[in-house]
């Protein structure tokens, strides 16, 4: 414990120290303009699609999942065709084809949004909060994800487990964001436990996913900045790690690629 908060704290260090040096970035009317019109399509097509998914809610799940996708892509398309905001994903070879847990950087509402059609039909570890939005809400329990209620500590961790136990016996795979938050790209690492617990209880690979969404796509800002998104997928670690050590190894990994991608997104700024 005492290693991992010296690396935290060197991390926070080298983050404050790059901060300093770097330029806050122009934003231009036509960057604006564009995030704007990105916006209104979002969240006016969101609504819109909560309605026509209604019957397909009443189908068996695949075919919502179905429906999903195509919701999923077609967002991606809109915002590279209307943000300027493309997408590259690395390391898709890492990828297993059965039960595994999917732990990515989460750094902006984009990869809950454009990452999930890569799947067949994820479970997703969410704040129970979630299930409580109308019709949302609806849709999270017909396709049986994995609700977290946060305010009932220990409790809240087992039936996580448990849940997710259920989930990949079907065959199934787990996304789950260990921050459990939403964190800006240069933020220092908050990593929960909860990601542990399920690797140890599963017995299954985890696959490591480092990402720069954050700088073009921020969380809780308006803007969409045209550019590159870059995903990648890290080398799965596989079951039977020591609990410390597999906690280290995923936050040093996820955070020593997603700090590249930071500076690769950085870099090609014009």
């Amino acid at each position: 414990m005492i290693a991992l908060a010296g690396s935290g704290l060197a991390h926070r260090d080298r983050l404050a120290t790059e901060r300093r040096k770097l330029p806050p970035g122009d934003v231009n009317g036509m960057i604006w303009l564009r995030s704007l019109a990105f916006n209104v399509y979002f969240y006016v097509n969101l609504v819109l699609w909560l309605i026509v998914l209604i019957p397909f809610g009443l189908l068996p799940p695949a075919r919502l999942w179905r429906m999903i996708a195509v919701w999923s892509r077609l967002n991606a398309f809109m915002l590279k065709h209307l943000a300027g905001t493309d997408v590259e994903f690395r390391g898709l070879e890492n990828l297993p084809t059965g039960p595994a847990i999917i732990a990515s950087k989460h750094q902006s509402a984009w990869e809950t949004v454009c990452l999930l059609h890569f799947f067949d039909r994820p479970a997703f570890v969410l704040k129970r909060e979630l299930t409580l939005i109308p019709l949302f809400g609806w849709y999270l329990a017909r396709l049986a994800m994995i609700p977290v209620d946060r305010g009932k500590g220990h409790s809240a961790l087992r039936d996580m487990v448990n849940r997710a136990e259920v989930v990949v016996a079907t065959g199934r795979q787990i996304i789950i964001y260990p921050e459990g938050t939403r964190r800006p790209p240069t933020a220092e690492p908050a990593y929960k436990y909860g990601v542990t617990q399920l690797y140890r209880q599963l017995d299954i690979p985890c696959v490591p996913v480092a990402l720069n969404s954050g700088s073009f796509w921020p969380r809780r800002g308006f803007i969409r900045r045209p550019g590159r998104i870059v995903v990648e997928f890290l080398s799965p670690i596989p079951p039977g790690m020591e609990r410390e050590a597999f906690f280290k190894a995923l936050q040093d990994g996820i955070e020593t690629a997603s700090d590249r991608l930071r500076r690769e997104a950085l870099a090609a700024r014009p």
